[in-house]
């Protein structure tokens, strides 16, 4: 994830939000490491923030995060997956809100988490990547979305850097030999 970001422009023209498994009792504070390795503004939510461009949202610990249309929110619900902050609550409810314009992006991790988001996000329209499962160091998160879910393109965290620099900005893909064309090109953007 740290490579994704580190690679994206400041004036990216998304809003970007971030899910990472880790224990109920974790003082890791992953907004102040990200922020010194990336361009992007990187801040975990108080919920009911305003979603805006050049943003990295990251799921507080042991808290759900989800986007409504141009908020976020945070709930203490029932752990998914058996993890809280699990990644299929923001995935269906970017889905719900945004659409065409979701790109979902399934990274290393175990489990199935993800999974059940990236059906939603592929029904509405968006685009689902993973990280190939060969780069993976936890290859069992990607894996299972690619074997259950509609992924478009399992690529290096490289490619998935560039693939989200250009959908950003609405401009086409190229994976492999198939180009995403413009017209196909889900928006990112704050109703």
């Amino acid at each position: 994830m740290i490579e994704i970001l580190s690679r994206l422009p400041q004036d990216l023209p998304a809003f970007i939000g971030v899910v990472i498994h880790r224990g109920a009792t974790s003082k890791s504070n992953w907004s102040h490491s990200l922020a010194s390795r990336t361009n992007l503004t990187i801040v975990e939510p108080a919920g009911g923030d305003l979603l805006a461009h050049g943003m990295v949202y990251i799921a507080p610990n042991d808290l759900h995060m989800t986007f409504a249309t141009g908020r976020v929110g945070l709930d203490h619900g029932a752990k998914e997956h058996f993890t809280r902050p699990a990644v299929d609550p923001l995935f269906i409810s970017a889905a719900r809100a945004y659409g065409n314009r979701v790109v979902a992006v399934v990274l290393t991790g175990g489990g199935h988490d993800g999974m059940q988001g990236l059906l939603h996000v592929t029904a509405a329209g968006g685009l689902c990547l993973v990280q190939k499962p060969s780069e993976a160091e936890y290859p069992s998160m990607p894996e299972y979305a690619i074997a259950h879910a509609h992924v478009c393109a399992a690529l290096t965290v490289d490619k998935i850097a560039e693939a989200l620099a250009l959908l950003a900005r609405g401009s086409a893909f190229a994976i492999d030999d198939e180009v995403i064309p413009r017209r196909h090109v889900p928006r990112f953007g704050v109703d």
